[in-house]
């Protein structure tokens, strides 16, 4: 009887659905690359060590960009927060530093991001919500209270008003007697990218370039140790791109910054040692794996080659990494816990300098503490348990890692022939070429998920009947924004608004003119001018950009 039973029952009918989706599996990367039942010596051609990977620490940086790696020094572990007020991230800062959290990383708001302050009119109801309020060097003052900025690295995630953002930064420092010449951290300050993808802009490209190069110059002669751009593909994937597309457009981006610096007069290698990179690691273990290691090869060898750049330190691409927000679903979130581990996993063997884990919530709010504790647990489990960092790059040689390796490369140096041949990155953008390939690779990824071609865990396959969320959501109080609101209005009540009018007027002559602006923003910050007030008067002298339809 059992017997009978056991040969009917629903188990033997699932297996039969898994053995035909098998049968209709397509054997292809995430970014819809053929993938080969087996790789041979014939697959990676004339690989020669020497030229190609080199050992690490050497040209060209195949297999990484220093000699020890995480032998020497773990990279470093700096988790991506910021939420409410300046008040309610600093706990959560405290919070994470004393879980062994090795690095600061600040999200901003909305309003923050688009250079208004939060008591203005277009903030309404985004004051804190997807990252921390930040108006003026009062609001930074409470974001960084308790934390000296010579013990730390801090990463701040900002473009269209990353100068301010850093002119802030640099004031707190001050105000803590920590010279900027000892500052160390990262602005993102990444417009093209901005242009490309995510769509947080303020001015036009050309007067956004200038102010990039004014910072690069500042920055090499008053905080040496500060890295003037993150130049990002991670948002690049995150809109859609492939791995390929991710790496070309990036380097191209970072290929225009070197120009424009040089172009401002500068020497490549005052500069090019500060430049650093932000990638995405997505689910595709071994493509991410290429994707970073035919980066550091095409930058080393690009800047050498073609930029004349003598400085060893202007060859090495530096990067951080970030696990994929867009590989993270609503359904099943715990399911995100192991999805955010192999995507670490692939940034850790790929030879990361730093690393944000996601957390599982990230669907439906920003994380709570638990969740950010366990994205960060899972950073320290690889570290300390997985022996992923007893030596380095230990898939170099793989005929299937070299063979992707090599296809990327391939891959991204026709695109730069592309972009080229368009006129450059700034007309490339202008003519949507970057758009349209993008928005191209997302629709055909979204399309194989609907017809079954990409399964995704628990959103077209294995789904589960009841998908209700049984996990602590981060709610925002309403009353966050009333109480910033209130402390901004205060401030600029009680503040010497003389000194903030005429430091403001400073600032206006000097975008006028091709003085360098980033004084005149220090001024006007230690006067306490808001971050709202110091971008509408560039605003004022530069306008406003809108983007052109794109079709």
């Amino acid at each position: 009887m059992s017997k009978s039973v056991g040969a009917s029952c629903k188990p033997k009918g699932m297996r039969l659905k898994i053995e035909s989706k098998r049968k209709e599996r397509q054997f292809n990367t995430i970014s819809g690359e053929p993938v080969k039942d087996i790789y041979t010596p014939k697959d990676v051609g004339e690989l020669d060590y020497d030229r190609d990977l080199g050992q690490p620490g050497k040209f060209p940086y195949t297999r990484g960009v220093y000699d020890t790696m995480y032998r020497g020094q773990l990279w470093t572990m700096r988790q991506f927060s910021g939420f409410a007020s300046a008040k309610e991230s600093n706990e959560r800062y405290h919070y994470l530093l004393n879980h062994g959290q090795t690095g600061l990383s600040v999200a901003f708001d909305m309003p923050t991001i688009m250079g208004y302050d939060s008591d203005h009119p277009r903030s309404q109801g985004e004051v804190g919500r997807c990252g921390v309020a930040i108006s003026s060097l009062a609001d930074m003052e409470v974001l960084f209270d308790g934390i000296p900025l010579d013990k730390v690295s801090t990463s701040m995630t900002i473009n269209g008003p990353a100068a301010m953002l850093w002119a802030f930064y640099i004031c707190v420092g001050e105000k803590q007697g920590v010279p900027s010449r000892e500052l160390r951290g990262t602005i993102q300050n990444d417009i093209l990218k901005e242009y490309i993808a995510q769509k947080s802009w303020i001015f036009p490209p050309q007067p956004s370039m200038r102010i990039i190069t004014d910072i690069m110059a500042y920055a090499a002669d008053h905080v040496p140790k500060w890295n003037t751009i993150s130049i990002s593909g991670y948002h690049i994937r995150e809109a859609g791109s492939t791995a390929a597309q991710e790496l070309a457009f990036t380097l191209a981006d970072g290929f225009a910054y070197v120009e424009a610096g040089m172009a401002a007069g500068m020497d490549v290698d005052v500069f090019a040692p500060r430049l650093s990179f932000f990638f995405n690691s997505h689910l595709d273990f071994f493509e991410e794996i290429a994707k970073y290691r035919a980066a550091r090869r095409i930058w080393a060898k690009r800047m050498k080659e073609k930029y004349k750049a003598k400085d060893p330190r202007s060859l090495l691409m530096r990067f951080h990494t970030q696990t994929a927000g867009c590989s993270l679903t609503a359904q099943q979130p715990e399911n995100n816990i192991v999805r955010t581990a192999f995507e670490a996993l692939a940034a850790v063997l790929g030879g990361t300098q730093s690393l944000h884990t996601n957390s599982m919530d990230e669907t439906h709010a920003l994380p709570s503490a638990k969740a950010a504790k366990i994205a960060l647990r899972t950073q320290q489990i690889i570290a300390y348990e997985s022996g992923a960092a007893n030596t380095i790059d230990p898939l170099a040689g793989s005929y299937f890692v070299e063979s992707l390796t090599n296809k990327l490369e391939a891959q991204a140096e026709e695109y730069f022939e592309k972009i080229e041949a368009l006129g450059g990155v700034v007309k490339a953008i202008e003519k949507g070429f970057f758009q349209r390939e993008i928005a191209n690779a997302a629709y055909r990824y979204q399309k194989n998920i609907e017809e079954s071609k990409q399964i995704i865990v628990g959103v077209n396959d294995f789904v589960e009947g009841d998908e209700s969320i049984d996990i602590p959501i981060l709610s925002i109080d309403s009353e966050i924004e009333e109480e910033q609101v209130k402390r901004v209005k205060k401030l600029k009540s009680e503040r010497d608004n003389g000194a903030v009018k005429a430091t403001l007027e400073e600032l206006r002559r000097a975008a006028e003119s091709t003085d360098n602006v980033i004084p005149c923003i220090l001024n006007a910050t230690r006067a306490y001018a808001t971050l709202g007030e110091i971008c509408d008067v560039l605003r004022g002298v530069f306008g406003l950009y809108r983007e052109p339809p794109i079709f």
